[in-house]
C-alpha cells in the first residue's frame, strides 16, 4: 500500500533535500537561513522544480483498504513544526493498528528558500520510493519572507500585510504546485496550516501566508486544511498563550518561549486534530478502526 505522508520539521530523517528555508524569526527552533538581505534580482522560477504528478504508465489510484497486513503509509513531512507534532502523530496513528508511518522533516525550511532547501526536488525524489496514500505537510513561519530562486537570488521581499501582490502570486504558484503533485495518483494530502505569532508585526507577515495557503486549498478541492491558526487563538482571534487540552478539559500553556512555536503540550493538542482527520480517511478507504 502507498504510504501516509506527514511532514514535520527537525532534523531529517529521509535522505535527500526537501524544498526551501523554513524558520526565520518566527521559527527560532533550529539554524534558520538568512532572510532577504541581497538585492533584488531576477524572478524565482521554483515552481518549474516539480514535473507532472504522472509521466509514465497510468497509476492505478484504486485505494487499497488499510490493514494491519497491509497499512497504509503516512508519511508526516515539513519544517520544525512537523518535527514538534510529528512523533506523538505517529503513536496516534500507530495505534489504529492499519498505518504506516513515515517522519521527514527538515529544521529551517520551507518553499520560500530553496536555494536553503528545495522541497520540491526532494518530494519528487522520495515520493516514488515511499509511495504514500497520505501526505501531512507544513512549513512554517519561515516563509512568511522574500522569495529567492534556487540559485539564492530575490526578486520579491518578505510580504508587509500591505497589499503583496507580487509575493502572493509567486508563493501561491509554488503551494499549489506542491499540492497539485501531492494529491495526484490516489494520494491525500492534509496540509496543517501555521498559527499566530506574539509579535503582531511578524502575525502580519504570515497573516499573508496562512490567506495565500486557504486560497490555494480552496482551488484544491481534494486537499483537506487543517486550521492551526484558529486552534491557537483566543475568542477574538488573537494570539492566544493558553489553550483547552481536550484529553482533560484543562486550559494551558501551549506555547513556546518565542510566541510562535508550539511547546510539547500544543503539539500533542494539534496531533490530536491531525489524527482525527486522518482516521476519518482511512475509514472512508475502508478501514474498519
Amino acid at each position: 500500500m502507498g504510504v501516509l505522508a506527514v511532514v514535520v520539521a527537525g532534523s531529517l530523517r529521509l535522505g535527500g533535500v526537501i524544498f526551501g528555508a523554513d524558520d526565520t524569526a518566527a521559527d527560532a527552533g533550529g539554524t534558520v537561513a538568512p532572510a532577504v538581505t541581497s538585492a533584488i534580482t531576477s524572478a524565482p522560477t521554483v515552481v518549474e522544480q516539480l514535473a507532472p504528478p504522472t509521466t509514465a504508465a497510468p497509476v492505478d489510484t484504486t485505494p487499497q483498504v488499510p490493514t494491519a497486513a497491509d497499512p497504509a503509509v503516512v508519511l508526516i513531512a515539513g519544517d520544525s513544526e512537523a518535527g514538534t507534532f510529528g512523533p506523538y502523530l505517529e503513536t496516534l496513528l500507530r495505534e489504529t493498528g492499519v498505518v504506516r508511518t513515515e517522519l521527514d522533516y527538515k529544521v529551517s525550511s520551507g518553499l520560500a528558500r530553496p536555494d536553503y532547501f528545495d522541497w520540491p526536488a526532494h518530494l519528487q525524489s522520495t515520493i516514488p520510493s515511499i509511495a504514500p496514500d497520505i501526505v501531512v505537510l507544513t512549513f512554517g513561519g519561515n516563509d512568511a519572507q522574500g522569495l529567492s530562486d534556487l540559485a539564492g537570488n530575490f526578486s520579491i521581499g518578505q510580504p508587509t500585510g500591505d497589499g503583496d501582490e507580487e509575493w502572493r502570486a509567486e508563493y501561491g504558484k509554488r503551494v499549489g504546485a506542491v499540492m497539485e503533485f501531492l494529491s495526484a495518483d490516489g494520494r491525500t494530502l492534509v496540509w496543517v496550516g501555521i498559527p499566530n505569532d506574539d509579535n503582531p508585526e511578524v502575525t502580519a507577515r504570515m497573516k499573508v501566508q496562512d490567506e495565500v495557503v486557504r486560497e490555494q486549498v480552496a482551488a484544491h478541492p481534494g486537499v483537506i486544511f487543517i486550521d492551526t491558526w484558529k486552534r491557537f487563538s483566543g475568542i477574538e482571534g488573537n494570539w492566544a498563550e493558553y489553550v483547552i487540552d481536550p484529553r482533560d478539559a484543562q486550559g494551558k500553556d501551549v506555547r513556546a518561549d518565542d510566541g510562535f512555536h508550539l511547546n510539547e503540550a500544543g503539539a500533542e493538542i494539534l496531533a490530536l486534530d491531525i489524527a482525527e482527520v486522518v482516521r476519518a480517511e482511512l475509514v472512508a478507504r475502508g478501514a474498519t478502526l
